[in-house]
């Protein structure tokens, strides 16, 4: 139990404080911090124990999540903080220390393309991040050796295939366009009549009738 926990108050006075606040309320937040505190002075198996605890009370708390997570990666258990953190991540990509932990633990087992995605989050939310604008390039440039990230390029566009044919059969096979071509023939014709009934019509053409 986390009361039976001592911790001694002249060398670790936010451990005391923290653990005080806890005894009073078991169910409060404030596990987080403590696990903190636990971590920074070195007792990183205590400050999981608290965290985990927590966490029971409180699954969806990122900030109890991400005290865990530190604490985790100081024992290098690498997988479990991806484990913890991923869906921090997800659900707030903004929170620059689960992007840096996520990032760092997948350099450490070799998972170099997500490394990489996680840095260009924090440069995402943090443009002047000098070292992880650095790591991004290196990374960037270690994944194109390897072959596991390449450029994006578009298939060609294949063009559809249009059949040459005569036009005389595509008018045949086309009742429509066939119709239509005779419409066009009989107005042609009907503008031809009337040509030669107006030319009648006029003293030369009467002329050479007669």
């Amino acid at each position: 139990m986390i009361g039976s926990r001592k911790a001694d108050s002249n060398s670790h006075p936010l451990i005391y404080r923290y653990l005080k606040k806890y005894q009073e309320d078991p169910t409060s937040r404030v596990f987080a911090p403590l696990a903190e505190a636990y971590r920074k002075a070195g007792l990183t198996q205590e400050a999981v124990e608290i965290a985990r605890e927590g966490l029971r009370l409180h699954p969806g708390f990122v900030g109890g999540r991400v005290a865990l997570a530190r604490a985790l990666f100081d024992q290098q258990l690498y997988q479990e903080v991806l484990e913890e953190l991923t869906a921090v991540v997800r659900d707030v990509p903004d929170n620059l220390v689960a992007q840096k932990l996520l990032a760092e633990s997948c350099l450490m087992i070799g998972r170099v393309t997500e490394a990489l995605s996680a840095y260009k989050m924090l440069l995402y939310f943090n443009p002047q991040d000098a070292e992880s604008a650095r790591i991004v390039l290196e990374l960037e440039a270690k994944a194109y050796e390897k072959g596991t990230l390449v450029l994006r390029s578009d298939p060609p566009q294949k063009l559809p295939e249009f059949e040459v044919r005569p036009v005389h059969s595509v008018i045949e096979q086309d009742p429509g366009r066939k119709r239509l071509l005779w419409i066009k023939k009989i107005e042609r014709l009907q503008i031809l009549l009337q040509k030669v009934e107006r030319y009648k019509a006029t003293p030369l053409g009467q002329s050479q009738i007669s």
